[in-house]
């Protein structure tokens, strides 16, 4: 299996990206895997700080683990991990790649705690003989990961690419997450467009950097591949698939209310869980 970082440098060099999901449960990362496999494509799997809480980091790791032993081309990544006892935690209980999201800060706290972060990560990684790959992020992105009205965005909150060439050199960080234009969530009263020239700005000050694009949900195809042309290596989906799991439950439970067993009143979320995934996977892939 190739490493992380192998993968993000060929992703870099054919202008196609990374799928990254978000899962909290066993059946939700069985989808994201089996879909990854069914188009021969790496993929990375996620969880949050309350996702982390929910499933347990070692246990997450464990089940990570196991498809990878299958031979999987699936990696386990910490996402939007605020604080640093939580990546802390992350990193110790053998995650794959960890993002450190100190974008709230100021600047210069941002710097300081994601080059602490990347620091450990190097030990750890010289130690123990893993590759630890850091994901560090510049802008604040707005939103959360469910369904909105709105989300009000504004270009100040948007990465400046002179702030990027000095986060990116200064923090010793592996792939930077920027803003420009994406918020967190869907949104219903208002359509979400990606500033394309600031992503063009941002690709230029930092050219051998990863970028990474959050907050994908509810963007359209289009966007996503310009994007994509124009320097992003790696897309996050969460909040699609949370709505398709609940809506498929939801549907599956008034069909049968009376159904207790788990793995059948499950089945369709799973399915379209693994539908949602295999879609956007074509789509960051070129396929």
């Amino acid at each position: 299996m190739k490493t992380l970082q192998q993968y993000f440098q060929e992703a870099k060099t054919g202008k196609w990206a990374i799928g990254h999901f978000n899962f909290s449960t066993a059946d939700q990362l069985r989808a994201i895997v089996e879909a990854a496999a069914e188009l021969k494509v790496p993929v990375m799997a996620a969880t949050s700080e309350g996702e982390a809480d929910f499933v347990g980091r070692d246990q997450a790791v464990a089940l990570v683990q196991s498809y990878q032993k299958e031979g999987h081309d699936v990696f386990l990544n910490a996402d939007h991990h605020k604080s640093w006892e939580t990546i802390k935690a992350a990193i110790d209980a053998g995650y794959d790649s960890v993002l450190i999201d100190a974008s709230k800060l100021p600047y210069e706290e941002n710097i300081a705690l994601t080059k602490k972060v990347v620091d450990y990560a190097r030990e750890v990684a010289k130690s123990s003989g893993r590759e630890i790959p850091v994901e560090g992020e510049l802008g604040y992105l707005k939103g959360s990961s469910e369904v909105q009205k709105k989300v009000e965005i504004s270009r100040e909150d948007y990465t400046k690419p002179e702030e990027a060439k000095d986060f990116v050199t200064r923090t010793g960080i592996d792939r930077l997450a920027i803003v420009f234009g994406n918020i967190h969530g869907i949104v219903t009263e208002q359509e979400e467009h990606l500033d394309i020239e600031t992503l063009k700005n941002v690709t230029a000050a930092v050219p051998e950097m990863p970028l990474v694009l959050h907050g994908a949900s509810g963007l359209k195809d289009e966007e996503v591949k310009d994007a994509i042309a124009n320097g992003i290596s790696n897309v996050h989906i969460n909040t699609e698939l949370r709505v398709a799991y609940h809506e498929a439950l939801e549907g599956e439970l008034e069909k049968e209310p009376s159904q207790t067993t788990p793995y059948k009143f499950l089945e369709p979320s799973y399915e379209a869980t693994k539908k949602i995934v295999l879609e956007k996977l074509k789509l960051f892939n070129n396929l």
